[in-house]
């Protein structure tokens, strides 16, 4: 009972003494930014909003690892935030040091066991170190070369004490008027049911064992082949992949508009067919390898499209495909999860000029990431949420124009997708009805 009370009263001190500390960080942060607002002097609001941007930025490394990672995810969601908070957040990486290699070990004999002899050869320094695990390159004893992801010592603590912290700032933003609109409550606590997913290597496992079966009929994707006996719940153990990012070709030599058309059909395959998204899509999630192969890496984060939502996402991307802004604006108004329009007229009209400006240009022509943000920044002003789960599929969206660009840039996405959008019509089902609908000129002259 003492031991019991002993731990609770050592948790509750760890968890003071790291708010007078994220306390600290946050006051002189506040001080930092007032500081560079008063020595910039006059500047526009997309400049502001620049500055605000890098500063929050700054301050999330400062934090440590679990608001890195929470900054890293607000970095996808274009819906919350205006472009020069994206622009700074989108630059975040994982800048977090190795664990000692003895602790690291030490976890890998626990939970593999009398298993761990079957890795004959580690590497002691890891070939990646994130926020909640780091990887190394092995081998095992049937001459398998092996990437052996192992959580860090300790990280299931620390991401629960933080993110008690975090909900707590992020309820007092809910006193502003202003930062209540970024939403940060419902924000934090889908980042909690990330990251809890995140710790639980079982579930990337499924995700893992899921993806090779929906993309297996797409020629030259893959994802790494996991050993299921040597995978735990911090423990994972997989196919090591030799190849580059996405975005150095070059270092493979292979056919550019090749890997950009496979690259391509399995984010559209993933999008409009399966409806089960990788969250976390970015070039050094997107592997190349030297025997012309896509392999898509690092799976804990999926996103997946409810089946009564797939008809009215496939009905919205279609109104993009037909330059149909009056469409696309009432299906983004009728299934916001909440809306805050006051002047319907001027919200259509906002999305049907923008429409009118992005379609039909070559993908060689096409800005994805402005295209996503000028969309979601009209979304913001007129107050229609977006659901979260669509925004990662705008995001995926995005991160497939930057792969046709980057490979063979005069490929055009909205006609690539064409054959994967006209299977999801025919397959997917009804859609769930509207949650409203939008006001007719006589409501809109009576509001």
């Amino acid at each position: 009972m003492f031991g019991h009370n002993r731990a609770a009263m050592l948790r509750g001190l760890r968890l003071i003494l790291r708010f007078f500390q994220l306390a600290w960080l946050l006051t002189w942060g506040h001080f930092a930014y007032v500081f560079a607002l008063l020595r910039r002097g006059r500047m526009s609001p997309l400049e502001k909003e620049r500055l605000r941007g890098e500063h929050i930025a700054s301050l999330l490394e400062r934090l440590g690892a679990t608001y890195l990672k929470f900054g890293q995810i607000l970095s996808t969601r274009p819906d919350l935030l205006g472009p020069g908070y994206i622009e700074a957040l989108s630059r975040l990486q994982d800048r977090v040091k190795p664990e000692r290699p003895e602790a690291i070990f030490a976890l890998l004999d626990e939970e593999l066991g009398e298993k761990r002899a079957r890795i004959v050869e580690l590497s002691e320094t890891p070939i990646a170190a994130a926020s909640v695990a780091q990887v190394h390159k092995g081998k095992l004893d049937d001459g398998s070369v092996v990437a052996v992801k192992i959580q860090r010592p300790g990280i299931e603590e620390r991401v629960e004490r933080d993110l008690a912290l975090l909900r707590i700032f992020a309820n007092l933003t809910t006193i502003s008027p202003t930062l209540r609109l970024l939403a940060l409550p419902g924000a934090v606590e889908r980042f909690g049911r990330a990251m809890e997913a995140q710790l639980d290597f079982r579930k990337e496992a499924e995700n893992n064992l899921r993806f090779a079966k929906n993309l297996a009929d797409l020629e030259g994707v893959e994802v790494p082949k996991l050993h299921p006996d040597l995978c735990t719940k911090r423990v994972l153990v997989m196919e090591f992949i030799e190849g580059v990012r996405a975005t150095e070709p070059e270092k493979v030599g292979q056919n550019g508009r090749e890997l950009a058309m496979r690259g391509l059909d399995a984010i559209l395959t993933m999008v409009f067919r399966d409806a089960f998204v990788h969250a976390d899509l970015h070039p050094g999630n997107i592997l190349l390898t030297h025997d012309g192969r896509v392999v898509l890496i690092d799976l804990g984060l999926v996103a997946e499209i409810d089946e009564d939502m797939r008809r009215p996402w496939i009905d919205t991307f279609m109104a993009l495909m037909a330059r149909d802004g009056k469409g696309a604006a009432r299906l983004f108004y009728a299934y916001a999860p909440s809306v805050g329009v006051k002047d319907y007229a001027s919200y259509e009209r906002d999305v049907t000029d923008f429409f009118d400006v992005f379609h039909g240009k070559p993908l060689n022509e096409l800005e994805g990431g402005q295209v996503v943000a000028g969309m979601m920044n009209i979304l913001r002003k007129h107050r229609v949420e977006v659901d979260p789960v669509y925004t990662v599929v705008h995001v995926a969206m995005v991160v497939a124009e930057g792969l046709g660009k980057q490979l063979a840039p005069e490929l055009d996405l909205i006609q690539l997708a064409g054959p994967r959008l006209m299977e999801a019509m025919v397959t997917c089902p009804p859609g769930r009805p509207p949650l409203r609908e939008p006001p007719t000129l006589e409501t809109a002259k009576a509001a």
